[in-house]
């Protein structure tokens, strides 16, 4: 998996972000993905995003 990945920013609209931390678990691979302008954070659980639409 990439360390960058291309999706707009709900807060800035950037589209630019980086992985901060990943970890598996036993629900799937656990991402936190973050804002390269603003620091706005989101995370990803195998598949499924915490991001705003």
């Amino acid at each position: 998996m990439s360390l960058e990945r291309e999706y707009e920013c709900p807060e800035c609209g950037h589209d630019g972000f980086w992985k901060t931390a990943s970890m598996e678990l036993h629900l799937g691979t656990k991402t936190k993905w973050s804002c390269n302008e603003c620091g706005y954070g989101f995370i990803e659980i195998n598949g499924i995003s915490t991001a705003k639409a």
